[in-house]
């Protein structure tokens, strides 16, 4: 877990609050964590923080729908709401450009900010990014299971534990109990269940929706030069692991790093590895996806 002493902070952008924790010094470094119910920036990356505050000013919001953020969301294109959301972050903090590294829900907000404003994006790092080839087949199990969460009976500690020892992790028993209540209690709040952060697009604009959040039906894809460093679990869930020779093959300057026994949350099953890879994929002398 984080034992860094952190900064926390709530900064009014877009005329909404976006809370974020920063520690550590040198070039900045925003980590955008999942879309998983009771999902926050600290919580996803608890294993990551330390070691990459070690060489970076390391930024973790809590993303608009989630922690201490507003619960404000435009569903008609939420990744395009997202990227706008941490691009206020990023001008409210004085920074041009920053690094930014997407787990899932994030990964897709941190490609489609690099898509729409590539001149503030140093490097990406996309971890089983959500937002790749979401069209062409039906959700996953693990994605049905997320999106189902707040349906039917409403939301349960017993369909949170199942859905991220299921579909989250590789082992199940690789999470502590004190993390699922932890997401539990934050997925209850009543302006969370009212308007819940992560669903299905629907109404009549519901296909259009689904489009705008394929980023691979994205031209500017093939042309985005942003060195991006592809991380994805071989055994993951949620979003299927083709996502990641898909991006390689699409994106000029991409390296992609796949492991086994790993599920969709990488950083935190492997997080050594995650740690060694994106602190050399980050620096400026890196021989891995460089320009």
């Amino acid at each position: 877990m984080t034992s860094t002493e952190l900064a926390e902070r709530t900064v009014v952008v877009n005329g909404q609050p976006i809370f974020y924790a920063a520690t550590g010094s040198g070039r900045p470094v925003v980590l955008l964590h999942g879309g998983g119910p009771g999902a926050s920036g600290l919580s996803n990356y608890s294993r990551n923080i330390d070691a990459l505050a070690q060489r970076f000013r390391v930024i973790v919001p809590d993303m608009p729908g989630y922690g201490r953020s507003t619960k404000t969301l435009d569903q008609s294109d939420p990744f395009g709401h997202l990227a706008a959301a941490i691009r206020g972050l990023l001008d409210e903090l004085g920074l041009p450009t920053a690094h930014l590294i997407g787990n899932s829900y994030g990964g897709a907000a941190a490609l489609r900010l690099a898509l729409d404003s590539p001149n503030r994006v140093d490097k990406l790092v996309l971890m089983g990014p959500g937002g790749i080839g979401t069209t062409r087949a039906l959700p996953t199990a693990g994605l049905t299971s997320l999106l189902s969460y707040y349906g039917g009976e409403g939301p349960s500690r017993q369909k949170l534990a199942t859905f991220i020892r299921t579909y989250l992790v590789y082992e199940g028993d690789s999470v502590p109990d004190e993390l699922i209540d932890l997401r539990y209690e934050a997925s209850i709040e009543p302006e969370v269940v009212a308007n819940p952060p992560l669903r299905r697009p629907s109404g009549p604009q519901a296909l259009r929706t689904l489009w705008r959040m394929d980023l691979t039906r994205d031209a500017r894809l093939k042309r985005l030069q942003t060195p991006t460093l592809v991380l994805w679990g071989r055994d993951d869930k949620v979003n299927r692991p083709a996502g990641g020779p898909m991006l390689l093959n699409m994106m000029p300057n991409a390296e992609l790093v796949m492991t086994s026994h790993t599920g969709h949350w990488l950083q935190w099953e492997r997080a050594e590895l995650f740690n060694q890879l994106v602190s050399e994929f980050l620096q400026p002398d890196s021989r891995l996806a460089h320009a």
